[in-house]
């Protein structure tokens, strides 16, 4: 579990809390954060099509590091997701 608290290793992690504090403020009704589920999973879809790029590319590691997706994101000007 604490893989999945490495920046490096998750790149939706944000959007992973964003969606756990929504449950927690809204008494687990999902309906009350269906954009923040939707926000993580367009977030996943983004990241993984990126891994699946370098890895068909030779590109090491699969997944960008924080910075360099920071770096990813700071050229593309918005966020993807």
């Amino acid at each position: 579990m604490l893989r999945l608290r490495d920046p490096d290793i998750n790149p939706c992690m944000l959007e992973s809390d964003a969606s756990i504090r929504c449950l927690d403020a809204n008494n687990y009704d999902k309906e009350r954060c269906s954009t923040y589920f939707l926000k993580y999973k367009n977030c996943r879809k983004f990241w993984h099509s990126i891994m699946i790029q370098r890895r068909q590319n030779g590109v090491k590691p699969f997944m960008p590091t924080a910075a360099e997706r920071d770096e990813i994101l700071g050229e593309m000007g918005k966020m993807p997701y």
